[in-house]
């Protein structure tokens, strides 16, 4: 369920020619949210409000802890910034020291893993071919991204995720203060709906690509990834190992291929 994600907040503004204003200002909220399975607390994570249950099937999915959508039996979200996970009846879960515990950051989706091996969850590598996108609807893609972006449009300070096919159709779109909640929200709105694996789709997030970035879209199938910026040398190892085509800068008309540029159709 969206939920209110802007707070308005009375500040103090120099403006170019000296002069101060006082003026409501709009911000992005951030608040806890807690994340459980049953009564045990699995994580708790720093988030936008809104759409708290797809942020959950998104992590639950992103972190290997559930493989199908028929594993879980109900998801809610209570007013106590907490969202209940039971899993179906003979589905057992499997924890183990790789796992994330304590309180996730906004800004960082991977701290408090324990190494970086911990991080390269145990999924396979794309084998799709078949997924291919033109230059054209490639460079269509980030206007369509911003003009999903309400929240953006009035704070300046909330990342964006969207998933389109390859004809360039915005499948979904989703915001939040930090850059892998928003992929979370995303990708969890698809698990729920029982589209994973999203192997005919891309992946445009808002800012950077880090590699938690390019995990997530392992894990839900994903064969390529686009952002508005840069790449971090890890993202862009993961991307060549997982078999994964990576676009970073993509401002058009311009763009960097990084990885796996045989699904771009250059002429």
């Amino acid at each position: 369920m969206k939920e209110s994600s802007i707070d308005s907040q009375k500040i103090i503004r120099r403006k170019r020619d000296g002069e101060l204003e006082y003026l409501p200002d709009d911000l992005t909220i951030e608040e806890p949210l807690e994340l459980r399975i049953g009564r045990k607390t699995l994580a708790t994570t720093m988030r936008t409000p809104g759409h708290d249950e797809e942020l959950a099937a998104g992590f639950l999915v992103s972190e290997a802890i559930v493989r199908a959508r028929d594993d879980i039996a109900r998801i809610s979200a209570d007013r106590d910034n907490r969202v209940i996970i039971d899993l179906k009846e003979g589905v057992k879960l499997k924890l183990n020291s790789t796992k994330r515990f304590g309180t996730i950051s906004s800004s960082c989706g991977l701290c408090g893993k324990t190494n970086i091996e911990a991080i390269r969850q145990n999924f396979p590598p794309i084998t799709s071919k078949a997924i291919r996108i033109d230059i054209e609807t490639l460079l269509s893609l980030p206007e369509k991204l911003r003009k999903a972006q309400s929240d953006f449009a009035r704070t300046g300070g909330i990342h964006a995720a969207g998933i389109f096919d390859v004809k360039g159709e915005l499948k979904v779109a989703r915001e939040d203060i930090g850059r892998h909640n928003a992929v979370d929200k995303a990708i969890g709105r698809a698990f729920l709906d029982g589209r994973l694996p999203l192997d005919e789709h891309l992946l445009l997030v808002s800012g950077r690509a880090s590699l938690e970035i390019i995990q997530k879209a392992l894990a839900a199938g994903i064969a390529i990834i686009a952002a508005v910026s840069a790449p971090s040398t890890l993202a862009v190892s993961f991307a060549r190992e997982g078999n994964q085509t990576l676009i970073g800068f993509l401002r058009p008309p311009s763009f960097n291929i990084y990885a796996h540029v045989e699904r771009v159709i250059l002429a």
